[in-house]
């Protein structure tokens, strides 16, 4: 059963030339989950790149802004016609860059680390009032990083219009749900 959950109302992106994804902690361009996304996105009429991220919070979000500027004068286009964001920590770091001031159409967040397993005392989310863009949370309704209650109160910081998907599953849900709900709100 998939729960949507839209915490702050307002508009998806709007004409979105392409979608940039980054993978989780440990995984690569060519997770699963990024490479489900890219196929469906594809045929879909958008332009995707997966890209690896280097590990450190001091260094990914740089990585994310410099491969949106790259993509997007590959496209012709400005970084506010991009959708940013991944898998874990990918989607934190695109978060972090978009609340650094990275201008961008959206922001996904796949399966939001929104703090260490067993340790929801140690939250992930002092930039997230600084994000102004329409975003998209998908997480599994077990996950560990998170909670779906937990992310529908802590998401809430964001100043963009959010919505919140809870599909089956833990850190690592099925793909089939993850890819509707983006497709959905990318279209």
């Amino acid at each position: 059963m998939v729960d949507v959950r839209v915490l702050r109302a307002g508009s998806g992106p709007v004409d979105v030339a392409g979608v940039l994804l980054t993978p989780g902690a440990g995984a690569t361009r060519d997770n699963r989950t990024l490479v489900a996304l890219d196929t469906a996105l594809t045929a879909a009429g958008l332009a995707v790149r997966r890209v690896d991220l280097p590990r450190g919070a001091k260094v990914a979000p740089a990585r994310v802004r410099e491969e949106a500027d790259a993509f997007a004068a590959e496209l012709g286009v400005a970084t506010d016609r991009l959708v940013v964001g991944g898998r874990s920590f990918g989607g934190r770091m695109s978060s972090m860059a978009v609340a650094d001031g990275l201008a961008v159409a959206g922001l996904l967040l796949l399966s939001y680390p929104l703090h260490p397993p067993g340790r929801p005392q140690t939250l992930r989310i002092e930039h997230l009032p600084r994000v102004d863009v329409p975003v998209l949370a998908v997480s599994g309704a077990a996950d560990p990083f998170g909670t779906p209650d937990e992310l529908t109160a802590h998401l809430a910081a964001v100043t963009g219009p959010v919505t919140l998907v809870v599909v089956p599953g833990t850190h690592g849900p099925a793909d089939a749900p993850v890819v509707a709900a983006v497709r959905d709100w990318l279209t």
